[in-house]
């Protein structure tokens, strides 16, 4: 008992299933004007004129076509179990046709719907039993001369599907329902058919005439630099698609504007019921990256002396690129052209330490320019800036006090009494100093002069000062402007004492004789016969050591005033 309930419980179940699953169609009733258009639902040809048509619940789209009419496509809601009534009235759309034509006839399934070089609604011309008999009564389509590709379909499944050519006056004839078997006959009348209205419908009788394509494509320029631009314009009528390779469908005139980073070959088609019509054309794209750069001047000098930098040369590093989009000068982006200023600049510029050797620079600087575009073009550029000169340790200047014979200059001999040692000292501070002018402009030399204990207060202060002006006018002599010198006579006034004496010649590099040594008086009073030299603004001061190891040492030594003669020969 238990599984007979069962079993009954089962089957109930399902029978209530499958009444459920029925009662959930609906139905679309269509009534369409012209009374012959064709009827697609969800994209499936169904059937030409007045239709009623079982839909599962929902919404549909309901694409009613007659050729030479505008199309309707709209969007329709079927209810369970309800009829859903929908008039679709179509206005006619085109003028007529002009010839020559060739006709194409269909036999098969006549109420499979035909579409001339497409799939969907808007390539549709008729359905088979429109064009299938040319005898007693006429059902033709004529079409342009051309190769048309053929599908028959009807319910979502092909019927036959196939190209064909027809020429001018020429009739073929295909059973879609023999897998498109075909014959081809002249038909001479169709000669007459020199314009034709797009659809003519009767009781028993119809004629389709479809428009031929007709299209344009163009582009301009045709040569481009890279990053430029060309612009496509086509234009097309009785179309329903167009494409263009590279960029994929686009309305069926237009333009549009590309930048290929190649050379690009863009291929248009446009179809429609009535034939396909092509073009080609082709951008070209200069990839090619020009570049230039340039130093003027390509050598610049550079000098620098202690921490100064006294010559530092500029150079102006010019560059020039077309067709490029990215441009760098040594890794930093700059504009495509222009310039800037680069300055003489030695890898190394460090001081060079007092007293030290000059280092040489003699090195080049390289710039090098790169410029690219996106199109995979590149140049590269280089420059070198030769750049010469030195790195020079602030200039010695050899500061040596100079000492006189006793009572030299006299007022009588004013040249007289700088004897040849001391000018040999004089030379070598006159030479460094003008080097060392270089580096400070504004540097002085100070001169001051004095006179030993012997003799009065206004005889040593005229010595003194005639001391001082015979050094001035040597410094002078040896390239040193006047300005540049500055004096200071002292007379006796401020002497070095006996102690600082004996201290300066216990250090004396110029080793003393042991006799002038132990003559202390007249050691103090040599040493007192002197002018000491300061470098300003540094303030750095002579060496007052006596010039013991000088060949004329003695002549300025001794205490009684040397004979004028024997002065003279030391000059």
């Amino acid at each position: 008992m238990r599984r007979l309930v069962y079993l009954f419980t089962l089957v109930m179940a399902l029978a209530l299933g499958a009444t459920a699953g029925f009662a959930q169609d609906g139905k679309l009733k269509v009534k369409v004007t012209p009374k012959k258009a064709y009827i697609f639902v969800d994209g499936k040809a169904i059937r030409e004129g007045n239709q009623t048509i079982p839909l599962s619940p929902g919404k549909h789209t309901v694409v009613v076509i007659n050729y030479g009419y505008k199309i309707s496509t709209q969007e329709v809601n079927v209810d369970s179990g309800k009829t859903t009534p929908l008039t679709v009235a179509l206005d006619a759309y085109g003028g007529p046709v002009s010839g020559p034509f060739g006709q194409i006839e269909l036999k098969g399934d006549s109420h499979a719907a035909v579409l001339l070089n497409g799939k969907t609604p808007p390539y549709f011309v008729g359905h088979v039993g429109a064009m299938n008999h040319d005898w007693w009564w006429h059902r033709i389509l004529l079409v342009p001369p051309g190769t048309y590709h053929v599908t028959a379909t009807r319910n979502g499944t092909d019927v036959w599907s196939g190209d064909t050519t027809v020429a001018a006056n020429q009739k073929i004839s295909i059973d879609v329902s023999k897998n498109g078997t075909s014959k081809t006959k002249d038909k001479k009348d169709l000669a007459k058919r020199t314009s034709e209205p797009r659809y003519k419908g009767g009781w028993i009788s119809d004629t389709i005439a479809v428009a031929g394509v007709t299209g344009s494509f163009s582009l301009a320029p045709a040569n481009i630099n890279c990053g430029q631009s060309s612009t496509l314009t086509w234009q097309t009528t009785e179309t329903v698609d167009a494409s263009i390779s590279g960029i994929g469908p686009v309305p069926l005139s237009g333009s549009q504007s590309v930048s290929p980073h190649a050379t690009t070959t863009y291929d248009f088609s446009a179809a429609g019921p009535g034939g396909t019509v092509k073009g080609t054309g082709t951008v070209n794209v200069n990839t090619k990256v020009d570049a230039s750069l340039s130093a003027t001047p390509a050598e610049v000098h550079y000098r620098k002396i202690g921490e100064k930098v006294l010559t530092q040369d500029s150079s102006a590093l010019a560059w020039q690129t077309s067709n490029a989009d990215n441009v760098t000068l040594n890794n930093n982006k700059v504009d495509a052209s222009g310039s800037q200023t680069v300055k003489a600049e030695p890898a190394d510029s460090s001081q060079v330490p007092e007293g030290q050797p000059a280092r040489t620079i003699d090195e080049t600087k390289n710039f090098t320019l790169n410029a690219t575009n996106v199109c995979g073009g590149s140049s590269t550029q280089t420059a070198g800036l030769h750049v010469v000169g030195s790195v020079e340790p602030i200039p010695t200047v050899t500061l040596q006090s100079i000492f006189y014979p006793t009572d030299y200059p006299d007022k009588r001999n004013p040249q007289v009494g700088l004897v040849r040692s001391q000018q040999l000292a004089l030379a070598t501070l006159a030479g460094g100093f003008k080097k060392y002018l270089e580096y400070d402009p504004d540097a002085k030399l100070s001169v001051e002069a004095y006179a030993d204990e012997r003799g009065s207060k206004p005889f040593n202060q005229d010595l003194s000062e005639r001391r001082v002006e015979r050094i001035k006018r040597y410094l002078v002599d040896q390239g040193i402007a006047a300005d540049k010198i500055q004096t200071a006579a002292y007379g006796k006034e401020r002497p070095l004492d006996k102690p600082s004496v004996k201290a300066l010649e216990s250090t004396n590099p110029n080793t003393p004789p042991k006799a002038r040594l132990k003559d202390v008086r007249a050691d103090w009073l040599a040493y007192n016969r002197r002018a000491d030299i300061v470098l300003l603004p540094s303030g750095k001061k002579s060496s007052q050591f006596f010039p013991h190891t000088a060949d004329d040492s003695k002549l300025i030594w001794q205490m009684p005033k040397p004979p004028l003669a024997k002065v003279q020969a030391d000059q």
